[in-house]
């Protein structure tokens, strides 16, 4: 009852709607047949696609998306170049960092990166 004190009851609710969701995508195993950097990939896309659908692309710049396309499109090879910068754009890099890391990948797998 204290944490739904001080977070209140939608906070909390929200909360439980996002680990849930983050447990479950977890949860999907990958094909024997293939590899673990294209599982990873293939995982992360699923959650980019998901977190899309959920949230839209409202706030996501032009720059930002053309960068994540790009780390899409090389099999999630290409160099970290992804910068998140508006509101919009941060929520969904943390998101899909929270969803990554649920789905057993390591940080620096992730594309995203401001360089100046």
């Amino acid at each position: 009852m204290a944490l739904q004190a001080r977070i209140g009851g939608a906070g909390l609710l929200a909360v439980m709607i996002i680990f849930g969701s983050m447990a479950a995508f977890a949860q999907q195993g990958g094909s024997a047949d293939t590899d673990w950097p294209t599982e990873k990939c293939n995982r992360y896309r699923k959650a980019y696609d998901q977190s899309i659908a959920r949230l839209g692309k409202k706030g996501l710049g032009l720059d930002f998306l053309a960068s994540h396309d790009a780390f899409l499109a090389s099999n999630c090879q290409a160099r970290a170049d992804v910068c998140a910068r508006s509101k919009e754009e941060l929520e969904l890099a943390n998101r899909l960092v929270v969803m990554a890391m649920n789905a057993g990948m390591a940080s620096t797998f992730l594309p995203f990166n401001c360089r100046s």
